[in-house]
């Protein structure tokens, strides 16, 4: 589970306040990576609409998550 992040960005901070919540209850690790600092491919695919979240690699969900459907896909 990765959230794609941009700092100073408020509604980045809600997603991963979501994320962080979803991922504790599951048991499931996660990371937090800053566009700025991720590789060209993946600012080349999502540096336009971040946050983003990634589940197994493919996008979840991008601008805002909910934890049900986080929570849906964590178990899947």
């Amino acid at each position: 589970m990765t959230v794609l992040v941009r700092a100073q960005c408020t509604t980045c901070d809600r997603m991963e306040h979501v994320v962080r919540e979803v991922c504790a209850e599951a048991g499931v690790g996660w990371e937090r990576v800053d566009i700025a600092d991720a590789d060209l491919d993946l600012r080349g695919e999502f540096g336009d609409r971040i946050p983003v979240t990634l589940v197994d690699g493919e996008e979840h969900a991008s601008w805002s998550v909910e934890p049900a459907a986080l929570r849906t896909a964590l178990s899947a």
